[in-house]
């Protein structure tokens, strides 16, 4: 599937009513699902989802991932948006916390979250699910708006199924990269 998402366009930056936004993401599971088939490595699955799901959250000014690269930091991943912070400690942020306590940060106003890193003084707003595999941490999924409330509870917990999906079946590390 070489053409990405078929869903009606909207503008990078829109927030539409999250009823909307959620049947988007509905809309959009089986063609990701779809595209995903098969797909084991870790790095295809991330870079693929980054791109798909970019297309699918037009509210998003950053959507990509953090992989877990020791005990407690995370590293940049693949990623739609501009530049992201290359490397996350456990004790830092939104995203730390989410791999801190492994569980899902919905974090409507990221300026009283905290610690929060500002990676783009632009974002508002953030969305960060864990990946575990087998009981493991892996990485994380950050989503960043430009907007208050830029992401609900219902589309964090559509993202959770998808991700616990397509993830148990990705092998970590990548066979023969050790």
């Amino acid at each position: 599937m070489s053409e990405g998402i078929l869903l009606e366009p909207v503008a990078r930056g829109t927030l539409l009513p999250e009823a909307a936004r959620v049947a988007r993401l509905e809309a959009a599971l089986p063609q990701i699902l779809a595209a995903l088939e098969g797909e084991t490595d870790e790095v295809a699955v991330e870079a693929t989802l980054a791109c798909l799901l970019w297309e699918t959250l037009p509210q998003a000014n950053w959507c990509g991932f953090y992989r877990r690269v020791a005990d407690r930091m995370l590293a940049v991943g693949p990623y739609q948006g501009g530049m992201g912070c290359l490397r996350i400690p456990f004790e830092r942020g939104v995203c730390g916390a989410c791999a801190r306590t492994e569980t899902t940060q919905l974090v409507p106003d990221v300026h009283v979250f905290p610690g929060h890193i500002a990676c783009d003084d632009a974002t508002r707003s953030e969305l960060v699910i864990p990946i575990t595999v087998r009981g493991q941490l892996r990485a994380v999924l950050d989503l960043d708006s430009p907007h208050l409330d830029g992401f609900s509870g219902a589309e964090a917990r559509t993202l959770e199924s998808l991700l616990a999906r397509v993830f148990s079946r990705a092998v970590f590390p990548t066979p023969g990269m050790g």
